[in-house]
């Protein structure tokens, strides 16, 4: 199978999230992490999570993965029900989580092996095709010490789109790079996302981020985590992220995030 018959063979995206709960036993305590989550992702849909710190944003990424079940609740994905980890729903982390005693290739050659039947040559087309996307072709062969942090990011990236997911899970992927970096990934995955329409499912701290990147911008509450507020983000792409229009977008954002975590601490 060819790369363009297989993006041809991808089928429609949904994802759902109905009434998700979760809590965490600790030593002392138990820890009311997600409370009753319900969101709806369409296809192709770019959509960012934001909200402070221990709000249960990576939590519900790691529930739509199939890393951690739902106490309550479900996730659908695809018309099927999350019970587990699936080829369809590939996670990418802050770290890039990449094996140093294989080359680029062979790390994106590597998460091809949870796509059966292709042969060592179509893998390795597709794998290459994906380095290629990623801006990478002519560092297929490089040892991972001689990459950079943004590059080892494009390799990351270039591996959890290989086995062509039907949604991208992104854990703050951007959060331990300087900013220059940053911004070049940005105009990065804006092409490939317009290039591919993947549904993304993205994790950030940072507003402007996510006013950058996303169609859509849910905001979660203090712990336990709830949706609190969504925002439309209506610009038209590639987006800037030190443009004026974007920085309006983030600050009403910001606003509101303020005033949910202000809310909280009355409350408490």
């Amino acid at each position: 199978m060819t790369v363009q018959q297989e993006l041809e063979a991808l089928q429609p995206a949904r994802l759902t999230i109905d009434r998700v709960s979760k809590w965490f036993a600790m030593k002392h305590q138990r820890v009311h992490a997600l409370d009753r989550i319900s969101l709806q992702v369409a296809e192709g849909e770019f959509v960012c999570l934001v909200g402070p710190s221990g709000c249960g944003k990576s939590t519900l990424l790691n529930v739509i993965a199939g890393l951690e079940n739902p106490d309550e609740g479900s996730v659908i994905s695809a018309g099927q029900p999350v019970n587990g980890p699936n080829r369809d729903r590939m996670m990418m982390f802050q770290e890039p989580a990449l094996f140093p005693w294989l080359d680029a290739l062979d790390n994106v050659l590597f998460g091809l092996n949870l796509k059966p039947g292709l042969t060592d040559g179509e893998r390795r087309e597709v794998a290459q095709y994906h380095l290629k996307l990623v801006g990478l072709e002519r560092f297929q062969h490089a040892n991972l010490h001689e990459l950079s942090g943004g590059m080892k990011q494009r390799v990351a990236l270039a591996r959890s789109l290989a086995p062509n997911p039907r949604v991208l899970l992104m854990d703050e992927p951007f959060a331990a790079l300087d900013a220059l970096t940053r911004e070049q990934l940005y105009g990065d995955i804006q092409r490939i996302w317009q290039q591919r329409r993947k549904t993304i499912v993205f994790v950030t701290h940072n507003v402007r981020e996510a006013a950058c990147l996303g169609d859509r911008v849910v905001l979660f509450s203090p712990h336990p985590g709830r949706v609190r507020e969504e925002f439309r983000i209506d610009l038209p792409r590639p987006r800037d992220i030190n443009s004026v229009d974007l920085a309006s977008h983030a600050t009403r954002i910001m606003t509101a995030l303020k005033g949910h975590l202000t809310e909280a601490e009355v409350a408490e």
